[in-house]
């Protein structure tokens, strides 16, 4: 999840969660659970009509009192019933017992599949004397060496295991190595080749896991401290298909902790572009190692930005595919009708080709259609109807700080302020200049002949929505905050998971159903944007993000430049309030967006400008 912090903060606040209203019920029953011998299940005491008043202020309702009285027995009742369903001792693995479909009323997928059409390799392509000059290289080049035989998965698999030992200690990606099962598949990869069975372009390319797929016979530690040490009896269903497609897992790369952010029980996961940079998150590693060029391919996952952040930061090709498109077994769960896997790639091809080995149903997510992914390098891109949000690309028109400071202000009040307006600058700034690399990319598409068509999102609360996922991902770590194991997590702010999922708890459920009720609103206008246009163009740090992400519609992040030394310089220290923190020498991305399950034409577009402007061959200058 990524998410800047201030706005999560907003999001929060929505539900009326200020800190005046916790000494009512909440520290009542923090006292009194702290009270209990070390060990044993907190006595909660019975609830009272003042109990009533204090979460009903929370609620955002009033309830007279002639009906609070009505409402004790059945909410005691209630509490008896939620420790009967604890003593399940539910994992994270069970997912409720509905399925989101992001698809509007009406909506058809097709379900023909057809075989895959790739770019042709140039027939000249030759194996460098230092197999490290194909470090940066796309993984359709690597395949196609590997297939000629002009290198062994072997040679290269060894190669981004050397890469990833010498830079891990700089950039901090990796969790473990799966040197084994890595060297054990690359000479199986070298003999099936050997003897003609080439199972396509992922055969002999080694890749780096995101630490919440399950692999089995290694740790699946969800970058969390307290599950360092955990092991899953089985292989993610993703893991399943690259093992089948003969690609060759070397790495189980960071997440920050139970995917939010870059930071993880190891420390934190660094920008090849920029060491003194977190790399984003929370597909950290996946981002990194692949920019690094430390890996041919990744998996990362998204629920709120988790590819399209890093994937920026770190200047590399990122697929959020169409929710219910790649199952999710074996995955960590965090939100079961946001969280998405999908390809981090050096290349829009690479991200196609890596989706046409995982997509389709495995029996186990329910929540994956048997819809197609044709993907044909061949498409002619001059026929789709290509839109763009406007309102995205427009100058920042948020009000300025007040130009004088309130009356009576304190010294604190006054260096608070001025921290705050110094940030706000820098933000306007920032974002002021990236915009010249937004307003750009629309110069290069009409250039390559594209009548861009405006469109416009439907204006919905979609803010109010967003914690609907932390009402979520509570509940898939339940257990972990009521043994207070959240203490084990590195990051205790009040932004991080361990309180997120404390105020979760207070969220109503009747509100928790609403706000999916408005993301249904949201499924069917955002739609209809689509039928406008085949692809959407849109500034990747827009509103965007959030709303595709609520709706389940795809996106495609690609690189679109590097900033200049008249760049503004970033923060002394990134804190992560900022995923743009840019700098001089730092990359910058562009998003492309589709309908549902249209992520072949989607691809198709990304390739087409990728290939006109070439900043997907841009890699960072790490040492030797």
């Amino acid at each position: 999840m990524a998410l800047d912090r201030r706005e999560f903060l907003t999001f929060t606040g929505r539900f009326g969660l200020a800190s005046t209203l916790f000494p009512g019920a909440l520290y009542t029953l923090a006292a009194q659970a702290q009270s209990q011998p070390a060990g044993s299940a907190p006595t909660l005491p019975k609830i009272t009509p003042e109990m009533i008043d204090q979460a009903a202020a929370i609620a955002g309702i009033a309830i007279p009192d002639e009906d609070k009285k009505a409402m004790l027995d059945g909410l005691n009742e209630d509490r008896h019933g939620y420790d009967e369903i604890r003593k399940l001792d539910i994992p994270n693995s069970v997912a409720p017992a509905w399925v989101f479909d992001p698809l509007p009323p009406g909506a058809t997928v097709n379900t023909e599949r057809a075989k895959p059409i790739y770019s042709k390799a140039p027939a000249s392509l030759t194996a460098p004397a230092n197999l490290e000059d194909l470090a940066f290289e796309s993984a359709m080049t690597l395949a196609d060496l590997v297939r000629r035989k002009r290198i062994s998965a072997t040679n290269l698999t060894q190669m981004y295991i050397a890469r990833l030992r010498r830079y891990d200690p700089v950039l901090h990606f990796n969790i473990t190595l799966t040197e084994d099962r890595a060297l054990a598949q690359a000479q199986e990869a070298d003999a099936d080749i050997a003897r003609g069975h080439y199972r396509g372009p992922l055969h002999g390319l080694p890749w780096g896991a995101k630490d919440l797929l399950a692999v089995k016979g290694y740790p699946t530690t969800w970058g969390a401290g307290g599950f360092e040490k955990q092991e899953i009896d089985d292989d993610a269903t993703v893991v399943k298909r690259l093992d089948a497609a003969g690609a060759i897992l070397i790495a189980k790369l960071t997440l920050g902790a139970l995917a939010m952010g870059d930071w993880w029980f190891g420390g934190r996961t660094r920008n090849p572009w920029n060491p003194k940079q977190g790399s984003s998150g929370s597909s950290a590693g996946p981002a990194s190692a692949t920019s690094a060029g430390c890996v041919a391919f990744s998996i990362g996952s998204e629920t709120l930005g988790s590819i399209s952040s890093p994937s920026t930061r770190c200047g590399v090709t990122g697929l959020r595919p169409t929710f219910g498109f790649v199952p999710r077994t074996g995955a960590m769960a965090l939100s079961w009708t946001q969280d998405k896997l999908g390809p981090i790639c050096r290349a829009v091809e690479d991200c196609a080709a890596v989706l046409q080995a995982i997509y389709g149903p495995d029996g186990e997510d329910l929540s994956v259609r048997d819809a197609a992914f044709n993907w044909n390098a061949d498409l002619d891109w001059h026929s789709l109807r290509i839109g763009y949000i406007k309102a995205s690309f427009d100058a920042d028109e948020r009000p300025a700080p007040p130009a004088a400071p309130p009356a009576n202000e304190t010294a604190d009040q006054k260096k608070e302020r001025e921290h705050r307006e110094r940030m706000e600058a820098g933000f306007r700034a920032r974002r002021e200049y990236d915009r010249k690399f937004d307003l750009a990319a629309l110069d290069k598409l009409k250039a390559m002949g594209v009548n861009l068509i405006p469109i416009e999102l439907p204006h919905l609360p979609y803010g109010a929505m967003v914690p609907g996922l932390n009402a979520e991902a509570a509940a898939a770590f339940d257990q972990l905050t009521r043994s207070g194991r959240d203490k084990l997590l590195t990051r205790q702010e009040e932004y991080d998971w361990p309180n997120t999922f404390r105020i979760a708890r207070f969220i109503p459920a009747v509100e928790y159903i609403q706000m999916n009720r408005a993301r249904s609103i949201a499924i069917r206008e955002v739609s209809k944007a689509f039928a406008q246009a085949d692809v959407i163009v849109a500034s990747t740090n827009s509103m965007q993000l959030t709303v595709t992400n609520l709706t389940g519609h795809p996106a495609c992040i690609v690189p679109n430049g590097l900033r200049g030394n008249d760049a503004p310089a970033p923060p002394p220290v990134d804190t992560g309030d900022d995923d743009q923190i840019g700098g001089p020498g730092t990359p910058v991305s562009l998003t492309f967006l589709a309908g549902h399950y249209q992520d072949a034409k989607l691809c198709a577009f990304a390739r087409a400008y990728q290939e006109a402007t070439g900043f997907q061959k841009l890699h960072p200058k790490l040492p030797a």
